[in-house]
């Protein structure tokens, strides 16, 4: 069962709803809202994902995994059939960062992103690669990183390993520092002792947008 289905099925039970309560509310099949809840589909539409984080209290961020503690614009739901476009700001999409120089020098910047108002971070990578899949980040997809040098076991973060960005779920040992991709096709990467000073927390990632939605 993926991280997701866990948190949405702890949600239904501490909300003391029924999935045919759930239907009512979201305008989703019953029989979908339990696969989502079991695992048994893992891939949910993000729009799905919103609507079912109204109706539980919840913030689509926290669903997602992404940061319990950002409040989330529900607004475009209050008027049935309408999706107002969101308050964006800008922030630099960064290219190849090498070792040692600041994050954000402006070498580094290779264009803007329009980020929504209700997200902050600091810059965007663009992914590469299907190994974070099941967290809905696809290849070429924009994520957003909020930066910070360290991040809590478990949080997907901007990693730099040897001039090379790469997005991961960080988890951080005395003795190693494990990176843990989000495909099972992938085996995690595990850094011990002098390897581990060669890692470098760039930030953590509070969104995305993905070209599939």
């Amino acid at each position: 069962m993926s991280e997701i289905s866990k948190r949405l099925l702890q949600l239904i039970e501490d909300n003391d709803i029924s999935y045919g309560e759930l239907s009512k509310k979201t305008n989703i099949p019953k029989s979908a809202l339990q696969r989502y809840a079991t695992g048994e589909t893992e891939k949910i539409p993000i729009t799905r994902i919103e609507v079912i984080a109204k109706a539980l209290n919840t913030t689509a961020q926290f669903i997602m995994g992404w940061d319990e503690n950002e409040s989330y614009n529900n607004d475009i739901f209050s008027i049935p059939g309408i999706n107002p476009i969101p308050k964006t700001y800008k922030r630099p999409r960064l290219g190849t960062i090498a070792c040692g120089e600041p994050i954000l020098a402006e070498e580094n910047i290779e264009a803007y992103d329009d980020i929504p108002d209700s997200i902050k971070c600091d810059f965007t990578l663009i992914c590469k690669g299907d190994s974070m899949v099941n967290a809905r980040i696809n290849d070429g997809d924009i994520v957003y990183i909020k930066q910070q040098s360290q991040v809590d076991n478990g949080e997907i973060a901007a990693v730099l390993i040897d001039n090379e960005a790469t997005l991961k779920r960080v988890y951080i040992y005395e003795d190693k520092v494990v990176l843990q991709p989000e495909n099972t096709k992938y085996p995690p990467f595990v850094y011990t002792k002098e390897d581990m000073n060669n890692i470098r927390i760039l930030g953590k990632a509070v969104g995305f947008t993905s070209l599939l939605n």
